[in-house]
């Protein structure tokens, strides 16, 4: 979990591939309205959030119910976001992935082809 930039796809590949785990990126789970909001420059609500993070949920609770540990890359920044994604199995954990915002900002900024533009990043800080 944490802002757009902060690492987040890099480290969960990485931990699943090493564990040998199915990883879901959550960015790649947003409806095209979700999409195309953020790429416009307007913050996501929590209205915005529910349906996507519940199928979320949903890929986590599949998972689970094969038995399978995962991996997933999402922000999930208030807690009731992961209220929501700890309805998916019991277990479900959470590492937090931090930075300072200049980096932050900066990886952002130098990314191609994402939809999260940079002057979305105070308001995931903010949240």
């Amino acid at each position: 979990m944490g802002v757009s930039g902060c690492g987040k796809s890099t480290v969960a590949v990485g931990i699943a591939h090493a564990l040998g785990w199915p990883f879901a990126e959550a960015d790649d789970v947003h409806p095209p309205r979700n999409v195309a909001a953020m790429r416009s420059g307007r913050p996501l609500s929590d209205d915005d959030r529910w349906p996507w993070l519940a199928d979320l949920a949903g890929w986590i609770a599949a998972q689970d119910a094969h038995g399978r540990s995962s991996v997933m890359a999402c922000s999930a920044l208030r807690r009731s976001h992961r209220d929501v994604l700890r309805t998916g199995a019991p277990g479900v954990a959470f590492i937090h992935l931090d930075g300072p915002a200049d980096l932050v900002a900066a990886r952002v900024a130098a990314r191609t082809g994402h939809f999260m533009p940079v002057s979305l990043l105070q308001s995931q800080v903010a949240t």
